[in-house]
């Protein structure tokens, strides 16, 4: 799962620059560490665990759940909550393909169209998107601690694009920015399009 993740953030998000493969390696640590507790001694439930002297039923669905367990969902629950984070990553997984088929489509233009035309930054909130259904499925210890570093450094780079897209775009860039917001589009706007 780990290698296929960095595949599909490295292949639709193209690092070129050095602080494009820093964030690129954030979100890699971040992978890194929720799949080696996923898949190996799950770290956080023990740890929970012993600190609250909770009694861990590992052999049902929702022992193996840290929401659905801490609280008390049941199998049901902890079906519903893993379905939850599912779509979460689902939706966060498409934003960066189609972000990343607009922006490559645009080949150098300003993107503003299509899903440019809600967010700025569709392949960022993706990532939010895709790491947040993560922490709904399976949260680590780690990984809660990594989220929110994870989401400043990707704060600052859309900072660091949006700078450049201004020298290379002048106020047609601006305006843009005026109008669209960065990482979460205006209901207004989505509900303007369903209704």
């Amino acid at each position: 799962m780990v290698v296929i993740f960095i595949w599909f953030i490295f292949r639709f998000l193209r690092p070129q620059k050095k602080y494009e493969w820093q964030r690129n390696g954030i979100f890699s640590a971040f992978l890194i560490a929720l799949y080696a507790e996923m898949y190996g001694f799950p770290l956080t439930i023990y740890i929970l665990a012993s600190l609250f002297k909770i009694d861990i039923p590992l052999n049902r669905v929702e022992g193996q759940h840290l929401w659905a367990f801490l609280f008390g969902w049941g199998e049901r629950g902890a079906i519903i909550e893993m379905a939850v984070g599912y779509l979460v990553m689902t939706i966060g997984i498409l934003l960066v393909i189609v972000g990343w088929k607009k922006v490559y489509g645009a080949k150098g233009a300003l993107a503003t169209a299509g899903i440019y035309g809600y967010l700025r930054h569709p392949q960022y909130t993706g990532i939010f998107l895709i790491t947040i259904g993560m922490l709904i499925h399976w949260p680590t210890l780690i990984t809660l601690l990594m989220w929110p570093l994870m989401v400043i450094v990707y704060y600052n780079l859309a900072k660091r694009e949006e700078k450049e897209m201004v020298a290379r775009f002048g106020p047609d860039y601006l305006e843009y920015c005026q109008k669209v917001p960065r990482f979460w589009p205006k209901l207004s706007a989505i509900k303007n399009q369903i209704f």
